[in-house]
This record gives structure tokens, sequence and C-alpha cells, in this order.
């Protein structure tokens, strides 16, 4: 009986260690690609925070009052005289720079209100705002039969939404599957909170602290000792 024998040589021995190894490469990358698609999260376009789709940003803005002037003033009232005041208080609260009134032209109030424009700045003066900061600037009426005021503005830093609100871009209401919030929310909450601030600065960092009342803390300290630290109830019944 004759017997058969099988030699393998070794460069056929190498070429099968590389194609299993091919194999199990490939195989190892199926699975990981499996995992990578079982994982994946989506991001929706509009984020779920309103204060990151609404942020409070803190920018340069014209802070604007107008004045109201009829065709037969001849001088400020009670009233519009408290206005102007109110307009400086503003003006010291959040701007140093200039001061502009913009007098209408073109309208049937013109004449009283370039009349009034004097007054107005004397009295911006009186109250503090230096001359060399108020400048006069005439302005088209919208309309002829408009009685159009004269607006005093001026430049200060403020903090106010991103972008208005309002904006509607896409009917996310319609499609609740998701439960997500609309664009539009919570931007009147974000801008309400922006005009509450006083101080825009405080957005940033916080304000010094002023020194403490030495003989205040020391009242303060002995009343504890002398009433809060026995409990102050009394004895008990």
């Amino acid at each position: 009986m004759s017997t058969r024998v099988f030699r393998f040589s070794s460069p056929d021995r190498r070429a099968g260690g590389r194609t299993a190894a091919l194999v199990l490469v490939g195989l190892s990358a199926t699975l990981a690609s499996g995992c990578a698609q079982r994982h994946h999260v989506e991001v929706g376009a509009i984020p779920d925070d309103y204060r990151t789709r609404h942020p409070i940003v803190i920018s340069e803005r014209e802070h604007a009052f107008d004045i109201p002037v009829a065709s037969g003033d001849t001088r400020l009232t009670v009233s519009q005289r408290e206005s102007v005041r109110g307009i400086v208080d503003a003006y010291h609260r959040a701007a140093t720079g200039a001061v502009r009134i913009m007098v209408p032209s073109g309208s049937p109030n013109s004449g009283a209100a370039s009349m009034l424009s004097h007054e107005i700045a004397a009295l911006l003066k009186k109250e503090g705002v230096p001359g060399s900061r108020i400048i006069s600037t005439p302005y088209s009426a919208g309309s002829a039969g408009d009685a159009a005021p004269i607006r005093v503005a001026f430049l200060a830093m403020s903090a106010a939404t991103a972008e208005p609100c309002g904006s509607w871009p896409e009917d996310v209401l319609a499609r609740s599957d998701e439960n997500k919030n609309y664009h539009n929310f919570g931007c009147a909450t974000q801008s309400n909170l922006a005009a509450q601030i006083a101080n825009p600065a405080d957005l940033i960092m916080p304000r010094g602290m002023t020194p403490i009342d030495a003989a205040r803390r020391t009242n303060a300290i002995e009343a504890y000792r002398k009433d809060g630290a026995s409990g102050g109830g009394g004895d008990d019944e």
C-alpha cells in the first residue's frame, strides 16, 4: 500500500497567515462599525437650552428718547423738563460720550422744535452734560402731517438678547414627536431679564466690596452674645 505525503512550503504558510490576518481585521472593522452605529446620537439644529439659543450679550446700542413738541410751543413745559432730566440721569449712569439732539425738519412743528432744541441743550448743560459733547443735528420727518418729536440720543453699553424675539424659522409645534422647544421659546424671559440689568458690567465681573463697618459689626456681635447665645427663649416652665 502506498502512502501519500503532502508537503507545504514556507511561502504558502506565510500567505495563509496573511489571509487569516486580513479576515480578522475585516471582521473587527465590521464589529466596530456596528457598535459605532448603535451608539451614534444625532443632535438637533435647535439647542434645547433657551439660554444657549437666546444668550444675553453686551454691545453698544443707541439709547433714544422722544420729546413730543406741538407746533405752537414756545418753551419747554414742566413735564418736558422732567423728561430731559430723566434722560440726563440715564446718560450719567450709562455713558460719557456725545449726546445728540435730533431736530425734525419739514414737519409742521419744525419751527417750534428748532426753538425748543436750544432750551434742551441749555438744560443738558445745567444738569452736568459738557457743552462740547452736545451735538444738534436735523432729521427729515416722515410725513408733512406728522408732529415729529425732538429725539435725544446717546450711545452706551447695553445688555440684550443676541437677536430680537419673534423668530419662527420652522413650525416645530406641529412636529412634537421629538418633544423639543421651539425656536422662540425663552426669548421673552431673556429679553426682560436683560432689560432689568442696571449695569451690564455686572454680567462680566462682580463689583468691588466696600470696606466693613467695624462699629456696626462690633454692635452686632455684642447683641448676639447678649441675647442670641443664650437662646433668647428664657427659662423653660
